[in-house]
């Protein structure tokens, strides 16, 4: 017999999974003479009052063996002579992308400008140590994409673009905690991410599906409005009919090759600001309303944050974003000349630090003064601008420009800066120096805002770090609604975060899938 069971349990219940079962018995009067299983299918922590709750869901097994959690099955097809559709980017977007074609009976190849997860490590360290990016391979460009070394949040608002549940159980199927599966905001972790991504790899070459590393595309062959393929910086072509594009929000070479073959792209709107780091006992200590010991049971506590700001009679969003409890804030640059920082978090996100980007919207109006020069790369260029000005102030090394929290709100350079994650280390300025003038006035009177909201989240414990600029994508690669294609070239599919049409792992990863569908709707029935 099965029962499913809803209850509100306090945390040393909700993460004890000994303590989980002892109260789920007891609940259903139940003794351990019978046979039991628990398998625990949600939860959630309520932490708006003192009293912290965790709101949990059980399938209970009573005296007969329980179902597999997995409808997912890992049993690909042998495509090795099937036809071909070539995938630029090993991101999630061409991760699952591959994955979907495989099940579908077509043998995906993969072109990644980066290495893999393994080789990949070097070039992460050396920007840590020697402040060298290697363009081709850092923490956006690799196998798995900017999301492999992330805090792999699968967390996301666009379920109805497919299947969640179904991302999910790849995810697990390939060697993820089936914990993914159960808690209301899910991550794998920077840690165990890598390993997880090298899973997927070798499905995909079991299968008979290829992936190429180190094989940047630096052109896609057309005849007419079709295309015919791709040719790598190697020198070598790749001839198909279909091409899912999921380079990621990073690849400018490619929005810059799009627009010099007259492929339409669009301007589109995107955020930018900095990377905010506070103690992580001091978020626990706020969110759970009291000392800075949450104690063992309690996760690293999160935030969430918005506020509209207004600028010259505008009124604009500012938002945390990507917000990373317990984790490390790292250089994310793709260039040598430029400064980036992004999160991650750990899977027990035990970091003693919390980081989160507060970003303000940007828009065309921002672009204006770029437009002349760069056309519909406007806001590309507005976004590396910025960038490269912070590498200057921090005498062109990867030490970022940082500056305490409370001394920015009150325009103070900072004598001193706090011990940080970031390991090029940082440089004290006024923040005002790099960020535009409109983004740092929103930010200002953001952090007031949420000074307001989160009572001691306002203080020089607390430091910005700059640039997070990479939060989505300055260009969108305009498809059909329907068939997913360009909407100008035939066996074009835009995809993912790059293409603008996701934002994080998860919908990368069903758009990918979606792609994938269409693509074979039109081009392989």
């Amino acid at each position: 017999m099965k029962k499913n069971i809803n209850c509100t349990v306090s945390p040393n219940i909700a993460f004890d999974e000994q303590k989980f079962r002892e109260f789920t018995l007891k609940k259903l009067k139940l003794t351990d003479s019978e046979e039991v299983y628990v398998r625990m299918t949600r939860r959630s922590v309520d932490a708006r009052t003192k009293n912290i709750k965790v709101n949990t869901a059980a399938e209970v097994f009573i005296n007969e063996e329980p179902s597999n959690p997995l409808s997912y099955d890992k049993a690909y097809k042998d495509v090795r002579d099937s036809k071909r559709a070539i995938i630029v980017g090993a991101g999630p977007g061409g991760l699952f992308a591959a994955l979907r074609f495989l099940e579908l009976g077509v043998k995906p190849i993969i072109l990644e400008r980066g290495k893999d997860v393994r080789a990949r490590r070097r070039d992460l360290a050396a920007i840590n140590k020697d402040n060298v990016v290697n363009p081709d391979s850092n923490y956006c460009f690799g196998e798995g994409g900017a999301g492999t070394y992330s805090d792999g949040k699968l967390y996301t608002r666009s379920k109805k673009r497919g299947d969640f549940r179904r991302i999910l159980e790849i995810f697990v199927a390939h060697g993820a905690d089936e914990k993914i599966l159960v808690d209301a905001h899910p991550h794998i972790g920077t840690n165990k991410l890598p390993k997880v991504i090298a899973e997927i790899r070798e499905s995909i070459i079991e299968a008979g599906g290829e992936i190429h590393f180190d094989s940047r595309v630096v052109d896609i062959l057309l005849e007419k409005d079709q295309v015919k393929g791709v040719r790598t910086q190697n020198g070598f072509t790749y001839e198909g009919d279909t091409i899912i594009l999921a380079t990621g929000h990073s690849a400018r070479d490619i929005f810059e090759l799009l627009a010099e073959k007259k492929i339409e792209i669009e301007t589109k709107p995107f955020a930018l600001g900095v990377r905010i780091e506070h103690p992580q006992p001091l978020i626990d200590s706020i969110q759970y309303h009291g000392g800075r010991d949450r104690g063992p049971y309690l996760p690293a506590a999160a935030y969430s944050l918005v506020s509209q700001v207004r600028f010259e009679g505008k009124e604009k969003g500012v938002f945390s974003f990507c917000m990373c409890p317990g984790g490390f804030i790292v250089p994310s640059a793709t260039a040598q000349d430029e400064i980036v920082v992004n999160g991650m978090s750990p899977s027990r996100r035990d970091s003693k630090y919390a980081n989160s980007g507060i970003v303000v919207s940007v828009d065309h109006e921002d672009f204006k003064p770029y437009v002349k020069e760069h056309g519909v790369l406007a806001g590309m260029a507005f976004q590396r601008a910025i960038e490269h000005k912070a590498w200057l102030s921090s005498d062109k090394t990867q030490v970022a420009p940082a500056q305490r929290l409370a001394d920015f709100v009150n325009d103070k350079v900072s004598n001193s800066l706090n011990e940080t994650s970031y390991q090029p280390g940082l440089n004290s300025i006024d923040m005002r120096e790099v960020l535009p003038p409109q983004v740092a006035h929103r930010l200002k009177y953001g952090f007031k805002s949420f000074g307001r909201k989160m009572k001691g989240y306002l203080t020089n414990e607390a430091q910005l770090i700059g640039i997070e600029s990479r939060t989505s994508s300055p260009v969108r690669i305009p498809r059909d609604r329907e068939s997913y294609q360009h909407t100008q070239i035939k066996g074009l599919f835009p995809c993912g975060e790059g293409a603008g049409y996701a934002g994080g792992i998860a919908s990368a990863a069903m758009d990918g899938e979606k792609c994938a569908e269409k693509a074979f709707e039109q081009f392989y029935v």
